[in-house]
């Protein structure tokens, strides 16, 4: 019996790691939120340390977008009429455990995906990114969003089993085991590690 088809080096030249939603108001939503927090912020100083890219995703509303919300939106209508997650207030700064450093790619989105109401893909593409490593919370928002967009724009996608977390863990387990697992490559931050490596012994 073979084994898994073995993965490739990443190239971090050509590698971006986006940490998604890991602001205050988001984090608390996720169990055992320290460690994730540890975790992904040891994956962002394997891929810096290694010459890839790291993209920070927020969400958070100005006045003119609050105002730009259709009723028909489920989610977001209901946000705007509490006039929550407003760009200025403290509970959508990024988390200081993943902050931002000169050089990295900071992105204030509106929705639920990282790219559906940003530049992100443009700012990737100016860079010449083709890999993606994501990391986030919720598995069910912005992560599964996130994904199906890249994969559709045919970026190569990687999922980090250990930096990605949902307020629901049985809903996390499906998409983490059975959804993610043919739209990208599920690892975890130990592998993300020994393929960042690996690039060096090529």
């Amino acid at each position: 019996m073979t084994g898994p088809t073995p993965l490739p080096p990443l190239v971090p030249a050509r590698t971006a790691l986006l940490a998604m939603d890991f602001q205050y108001a988001i984090v608390p939503l996720a169990p055992e939120p320290e460690a994730l927090l540890a975790r992904v912020g040891g994956a962002i100083a394997d891929v810096r340390a290694a010459g890839g890219t790291i993209g920070h995703v927020r969400v958070a509303f100005t006045e003119d977008d609050w105002a730009t919300v259709p009723d028909r939106n489920i989610t977001f209508s209901a946000a705007a009429a509490m006039k929550g997650m407003h760009h200025e207030d403290d509970l959508t700064r990024i988390h200081p455990e993943v902050a931002p450093e000169d050089g990295d790619i900071v992105i204030r989105k509106v929705r639920f995906g990282a790219g559906s109401t940003t530049d992100l893909f443009e700012r990737l593409a100016a860079r010449g990114i083709d890999t993606l490593v994501l990391a986030g919370v919720s598995t069910s928002g912005v992560v599964l969003s996130t994904l199906m967009d890249a994969a559709d724009r045919d970026y190569r996608v990687f999922v980090l089993s250990d930096g990605v977390a949902d307020r629901d863990p049985e809903v996390d387990r499906v998409l983490v085991e059975k959804v993610f697992p043919s739209r990208a490559h599920v690892i975890d931050t130990a592998r993300l590690r020994e393929l960042l490596g690996a690039h060096e012994t090529v």
